[in-house]
């Protein structure tokens, strides 16, 4: 998963812990590194004071000697002594001439991972040529560190008498179980510390994003068309302050241009539907106007056939006036919001009844249960089916060899679906987004208000409808609405 598909507070959870686990790691690597250096300066130091309690020693030894103070005397000098000095001071020595050759250890079977019977030219070199006189050599030797050190052994005069090597053994048994514990010690503590990191991090970015989820929730609940509340937080950082201020000056100014874009479509729609009505009103009136002209300029009171006339020219009129009537009608029924009537129908029988004013014999009715019980106005639901239908047939083209009409009533999940499916043209995709706008047809007659009537009727009672369509198939609408 990406991290930034992640919510904010799930990131600063995570960021949180992260943190705690780097730290415990870095301060981890941090103390062990520390302890290697303590440690390889406690062997350091160890040694250096082991070498000037040695040479102490060693020293002390010469200056109670009886044999001449020379580089040939010192295996005699130290012949027994040297087992005693090791004794004492756990550590093997090893005494060279200036040349380098071996003169005495305190080994008595010299091995060679204990003692070079002859140094190498870089020691000699550098315990000559360096201000300290003093040579530290380290090596690794199965698994086991050795640091060897080299240091001139002065007589009483002070001058160079042998050269003197201390191999010591690095011991860190005692150093690691040290570090061992230690850091088991830091384990549990960081253990305890990432447990209470987790709650305070999950505490604290749940406080961070709660005022955030709030404003997130209002604006994806903010609407155009509803007045929307205000967002009202208590203490919090002024940065969630002024995002509050923000949404809730936005609310206002949403508020004011929701009720001036209302008032603009209002007019907008009435302007439109004047139009369209004095258009549909036009149409009739100019055959009329013919009509009226014509009888006039051939009216002749003594014609054999002024009866038969007088009737073609009556019912022409009639016609058209009809015509009139039915636009006015469709109108004022679109005008007319439809009232709610608290009135529990049988939604098949009602269902039903609308059909039986349908003579087409390839019209259908289907239903799951014999009854569905549910608030509805009847004379509204009657209207909303026999548009449908009559939609359904006026869609089905002229000399389709098997046109159908399905009527389904089904009963889900506390709502009633009403279903109605028809084999015609379809409707094609440039026309989908507009069907349920008024004054739109795709007809040659017709105002268009028969399916925004629908959609009225249906809104007012809670309830949806929609549509699936394919060009050439057929066509079906679904109106649902709740059952109280």
């Amino acid at each position: 998963m990406k991290l930034r598909k992640l919510s904010l507070r799930v990131r600063i959870f995570l960021a949180m812990i992260l943190l705690i686990v780097l730290a415990s790691v870095l301060i981890a690597a941090v103390a062990i590194y520390q302890y290697s250096e303590e440690t390889q300066d406690y062997h350091k130091q160890r040694l250096e004071r082991k070498e000037q309690s040695i040479k102490t020693h060693l020293g002390y030894i010469l200056s109670e000697t009886t044999y001449p103070r020379t580089t040939e005397k010192v295996p005699l000098i130290f012949k027994e002594k040297i087992f005693e000095i090791s004794n004492i001071h756990h550590l093997r020595i090893n005494i060279y001439d200036l040349e380098g050759n071996l003169l005495i250890s305190s080994e008595a079977n010299i091995r060679n991972e204990f003692a070079e019977k002859c140094l190498d030219a870089e020691i000699l070199n550098t315990l000559s040529n360096t201000a300290e006189h003093r040579f530290v050599n380290k090596r690794e030797e199965k698994g086991a560190t050795f640091r060897s050190s080299y240091s001139y052994l002065l007589d009483n005069r002070s001058k160079n008498l042998a050269i003197i090597n201390l191999p010591y053994l690095e011991n860190d048994e005692f150093l690691a179980k040290e570090l061992e514990e230690f850091l088991e010690r830091l384990a549990y503590t960081y253990i305890l510390m990432l447990l209470i990191a987790i709650a305070l991090a999950y505490l604290l970015s749940k406080y961070i994003t709660k005022s955030i989820k709030t404003i997130g929730d209002r604006i994806k609940a903010t609407r155009l068309e509803k007045r929307n509340e205000k967002i009202k937080v208590g203490q919090t950082s002024e940065e969630i302050s002024n995002l509050v201020d923000s949404y809730n000056s936005m609310i206002d100014e949403l508020e004011e241009s929701a009720v001036k874009l209302a008032r603009s479509e209002r007019e907008q729609a009435w302007r439109e539907m004047a139009k369209q009505v004095a258009h549909e009103i036009k149409n009739p009136l100019t055959p009329m106007r013919l009509s009226v002209q014509s009888f006039q300029r051939k009216f002749d009171p003594t014609d054999s056939n002024i009866h038969n006339k007088v009737d073609e020219y009556t019912k022409t009129l009639i016609q058209q006036i009809d015509t009139m009537s039915s636009i006015a009608s469709a109108f004022s029924n679109f005008a007319k919001m439809p009232a709610q009537q608290n009135e529990m129908l049988d939604v098949v029988e009602t269902t039903k009844l609308a059909l039986d004013i349908f003579n087409e014999h390839y019209i259908s009715f289907d239903s799951q249960e014999e009854k569905i019980i549910a608030k509805f106005d009847r004379t509204q639901l009657i209207r909303v089916i026999t548009n449908l239908i009559k939609n359904g047939i006026q869609a089905i083209p002229i000399g389709k060899e098997d046109p159908k009409i399905r009527v389904q009533v089904i009963s889900k999940k506390g709502n009633v679906n009403i279903i109605v499916t028809d084999n015609g043209i379809g409707i094609t995709e440039e026309y989908k987004p507009k069907i349920f706008e008024p004054k739109f047809t795709t007809k040659t007659s017709g105002m268009g208000l028969g399916l925004a009537m629908v959609k009225n009727i249906v809104e007012t009672y809670n309830g949806s409808i929609n549509f699936t369509s394919e060009y050439g198939q057929g066509t079906t609408f679904t109106v649902t609405f709740p059952k109280e």
